[in-house]
């Protein structure tokens, strides 16, 4: 296994188990299968509405001496429902009292969008609550006071720009070590992970396969498929696997950590197997070409009509 070693020297798996969108009836199954295959390194976030049973799934494999609690990195993130400082504490120990864990490997900003207490995903413009309501700062002073006290080993971000980071950093005490974005070859992100390698930030690359089981009405018109490119085929080819393992060891090789979902017991061994492969040049040359900037995840829940968010101001592209 490759990993991404921190300040403190802590080291971050690179290939972790992604657990959004699976359910709670098989996420305690992906998660037990997953750390009997040697994953170590599971990412969460309350909003994913399964953090219980993945806590269940981690307490029965410690509890049958499949693994350690200092063998894992588990992360897991703040929704924006919690973004005044005064809620980002009780927000980390309810994912903490759910994980049934003492503290949190790392704990990220889940998005630089603030709403107000207690909704999910916004349905209307009031839901939101602008910067000067709850400015990122503020929520940023919460996520240090967690980490200062021993609940969050790390702390970062997700979905975090160039610009907003930069600000962030500009402000902040303890800096962000992680930023968790959606990355692969349709959207390579070079920008935003030289800011990230300049910054001691390291990079976290969701939807890394394209998300293909997101449920249709989340998708785009006439959406590309990762999985099926012709370039992303000849190359897992020419090395004799599939085309996931390739798009999975093209961020390890960028020196990003990455965390694909999957409860198939053969695809969760298959993932895990990609920090093993190496691509060459030729590889990294075609895939380079394949870059068009395309989003899967385009976060348009938090662009509707009214609130303070476009795609644009959102993403700042």
């Amino acid at each position: 296994m490759e990993y991404l070693s921190f300040r403190n020297g802590d080291r971050m798996p690179a290939v972790g188990l992604g657990t959004w969108k699976a359910g709670p009836d098989e996420v305690y199954g992906a998660v037990r299968e997953a750390i009997r295959a040697g994953f170590r390194h599971i990412d969460c976030a309350p909003i994913y509405d399964n953090e219980p049973a993945v806590g269940a799934a981690l307490s029965d494999a410690i509890g049958a001496g499949e693994v350690r609690r200092d063998q894992l990195w588990i992360t897991s993130k703040l929704w924006n429902s919690d973004h005044h400082r005064d809620r980002v504490q009780p927000a980390l120990e309810s994912s903490l009292r759910d994980l049934g864990l003492e503290y949190l490997d790392l704990f990220l900003v889940h998005w630089p969008v603030a709403l107000r207490a207690g909704v999910g995903f916004p349905t209307h413009a009031d839901d939101f609550l602008s910067e000067a309501q709850a400015p990122r700062g503020e929520t940023w002073q919460g996520m240090e006071h967690c980490a200062r006290i021993g609940l969050a080993r790390h702390i970062g971000v997700s979905n975090f720009s160039v610009t907003k980071l930069a600000a962030l950093m500009a402000a902040c005490e303890i800096a962000p070590e992680v930023n968790q974005v959606e990355a692969h070859p349709y959207l390579q992100q070079d920008s935003l992970l030289d800011y990230c390698r300049a910054h001691g930030i390291h990079l976290t690359a969701f939807s890394p396969l394209g998300s293909p089981d997101r449920s249709p009405a989340t998708k785009g018109a006439d959406e590309p498929s990762l999985l099926a490119d012709p370039v992303i085929a000849a190359i897992a080819e020419r090395h004799g696997v599939g085309p996931a393992r390739v798009l999975l060891a093209w961020h390890v090789q960028r020196g990003a950590a990455v965390i694909p979902k999957s409860v198939d017991p053969a695809h969760l061994r298959d993932n895990l197997a990609a920090a093993g492969l190496r691509l060459d040049t030729r590889d990294l040359a075609a895939i380079a070409d394949l870059d068009q900037n395309y989003r899967f995840i385009r976060g348009s829940f938090l662009a509707i009509e009214g609130s303070p968010h476009t795609a644009a101001t959102l993403w700042d592209d």
